[in-house]
């Protein structure tokens, strides 16, 4: 599956990151970093739930 971020959306609240660290990252000026679009193996689970608990709805999963 594929991570989009619509980056317009994402206020840096770093949500995801909590979820998924290995993932999403909110850098030092507060610009969230995707460290692959693809979702690695074993991480589906903690990638939606990111992707869930977004507040601004910046996160989707796609096919």
């Amino acid at each position: 599956m594929k991570i989009t971020i619509d980056y317009g959306k994402c206020t840096g609240l770093g949500i995801c990151e909590s979820f998924a660290p290995e993932v999403f990252e909110v850098d030092d000026n507060g610009d969230l970093v995707v460290a692959t679009e693809t979702v690695p193996e074993g991480m589906l689970d903690a990638v939606r739930q990111a992707v869930e608990g977004c507040p601004t709805a910046a996160l989707r999963l796609e096919q």
